[in-house]
């Protein structure tokens, strides 16, 4: 399986490359006042607007350094009523598509954030996967994507 290779904070983690629709360099995004917690703001992506989740912020960190290796990386998620919307991850640290050995996965034998799945350990030390649809706490998909919406 491929995946997607960055950091939140020091440590790595992987999205499966499978559920990404595309990396997009950090672009300038509009601040939204009273945001929820982990929203960094929206992306004019072709004149749709794309809610971004500072995945730092997410994980209870401060939010992610806008560095050269920031990204934003586009997602197709399911909303509360099972439609495909984009969703943007500000991901920092952002190291490239690496091959990962399914049979190299196992369980982290720790529940933390729902959102982190299995891990892998290399050369590099470990990193943890990023379960895309565990994601949004489900209140805040509710909030960014709610149902009748149009996608």
């Amino acid at each position: 399986m491929k995946a997607l290779i960055f950091h939140i904070g020091p440590d790595r983690y992987a999205i499966r490359l499978a559920a990404i629709a595309r990396v997009l360099p950090l672009l300038e995004l509009k601040q939204l006042p009273l945001a929820p917690h982990g929203v960094a703001g929206l992306l004019d992506y072709h004149g749709a607007s794309v809610p971004v989740i500072d995945l730092c912020r997410l994980a209870g960190m401060p939010a992610a350094p806008q560095h050269y290796d920031t990204r934003i990386v586009l997602l197709d998620y399911a909303g509360a009523d099972g439609a495909a919307h984009l969703l943007g991850l500000l991901a920092q640290g952002v190291r490239g598509v690496q091959e990962l050995a399914p049979e190299a996965l196992g369980d982290s034998g720790v529940l933390a954030a729902p959102f982190l799945g299995q891990v892998a350990g290399d050369a590099d030390g470990m990193l943890q996967l990023v379960e895309v649809g565990q994601l949004l706490p489900e209140s805040l998909r509710a909030q960014l994507f709610p149902a009748g919406a149009a996608p």
